[in-house]
């Protein structure tokens, strides 16, 4: 931690500390920091839970997280991102990688897009706002899902692969597993379809995904 701390703060970040799980949420609640990043292996609260909760709470549902941690198997990355991390980092690291991704994942959550709306089958993307809308309600979604949203709204009915969405919304100098794709696109379909509503993110086998709404 006084490494990381130490290297962080070098490149220009403000960082604040936590030596616990419980006390995480607790100084996330104070400080409302602009990003977290979150050990697995956390005493008292695992990282795992602590960012059940933090997806949880409407405070704090859309802030970016980088999840940090021993454990290399991917099925092991995948839960990490299935709980809600937006990022997956396996020690050992080194300080520019983790600040390539940092930057990115803040870049994806942070960019000040053009003024205006995007509109898709009964879906409302207002830029301006940064806010998405389905019938009128509400839709809460994480600083990738938007970015991956608001990609396919501006492009609606052409397919994209993995690597081609990798490309977009993570960056080609950012090293990201195919896969990832797929835990993300499992997300952004939970928020934005409720019951009853049509699922307007097709699966094209061996292909990829589009907005579309012949979802066959």
């Amino acid at each position: 931690m006084t490494m990381l701390r130490y290297n962080l703060e070098k490149q220009g970040f403000r960082v604040e500390e936590a030596g616990d799980g419980e006390e995480a949420l607790t100084r996330i609640a104070e400080v409302k920091p602009d990003m977290v990043l979150l050990d697995w292996m956390l005493p008292h609260l695992s990282g795992i839970e602590v960012c059940r909760q933090i997806r949880r709470r409407p405070a704090t549902r859309e802030l970016p997280v980088i999840m940090i941690t021993a454990r290399s198997e991917d099925q092991d990355a995948v839960r990490g991102l299935n709980t809600g991390a937006d990022d997956y980092v396996t020690k050992p690291f080194s300080t520019e990688a983790l600040v390539a991704r940092m930057r990115a994942l803040m870049r994806r959550s942070n960019t000040v897009p053009a003024k205006g709306e995007l509109r898709f089958h009964d879906i409302t993307l207002d830029l301006s706002a940064h806010r998405i809308t389905r019938n009128g309600r509400q839709l809460h979604l994480g600083p990738t899902e938007y970015r991956l949203m608001e990609f396919l709204m501006q492009r609606p009915r052409r397919v994209f692969s993995r690597e081609e969405l990798l490309d977009a919304i993570w960056g080609p100098s950012i090293h990201v597993e195919p896969r990832t794709v797929d835990v993300h696109i499992r997300r952004l379909r939970k928020a934005i379809n409720g019951p009853d509503e049509l699922d307007v993110v097709r699966t094209v086998r061996a292909a990829g995904y589009a907005l579309d709404t012949e979802n066959v």
